[in-house]
């Protein structure tokens, strides 16, 4: 799961990735093994020299457009349970970071099965604001979220 309980009342939630860092290379690697056999007819002529810039680019291309992928996709979401107050953090990417507190007693888990941006759009609301978490969740994990974040407020 992208997400996990450190205690009954700290909660971290990751994105899940798809392409482990061994598998980012496998990519490059493959693409540039693929793009390079068809420059092979081209051996020992001045076509090559010609040819060859555009499978670099390519390959260059795709290397960006998964690192930035992969930069994106660095967020981090904790929710501390206190007796007092509650507490969400989001680290997100290219250093942005939010906060939302509000008095413990106060926070209402709300699951928007439907009318939300996604179906089962997971919402914390309290102190004249409501805040989404885990955005980044499938539905069937926002399914399984919504109770429990609402067990974890019952034993508050």
């Amino acid at each position: 799961m992208p997400y996990r309980w450190t205690s009954d009342t700290d909660l971290e939630l990751t994105p899940h990735r798809s392409l482990p860092p061994q598998g980012f290379a496998a990519v490059i690697l493959t693409f540039f093994t693929l793009a390079m056999i068809p420059l092979t007819a081209f051996l020992g002529t001045v076509a090559l020299w010609g040819l060859l810039p555009f499978a670099l680019l390519a390959t260059w291309g795709l290397w960006w457009g998964l690192r930035r992928s992969y930069a994106d996709g660095l967020i981090t979401e904790q929710l501390r349970i206190g007796e007092a107050e509650t507490l969400l953090t989001r680290e997100g990417p290219r250093d942005s970071h939010a906060e939302w507190r509000c008095n413990t007693y106060w926070v209402r888990v709300t699951d928007h099965e439907t009318g939300g941006p996604v179906p089962h759009y997971l919402t914390l609301s309290g102190n004249g604001r409501e805040v989404e978490i885990g955005a980044f969740l499938s539905e069937d994990e926002r399914k399984r979220l919504g109770p429990e974040l609402r067990a974890a407020f019952r034993r508050t």
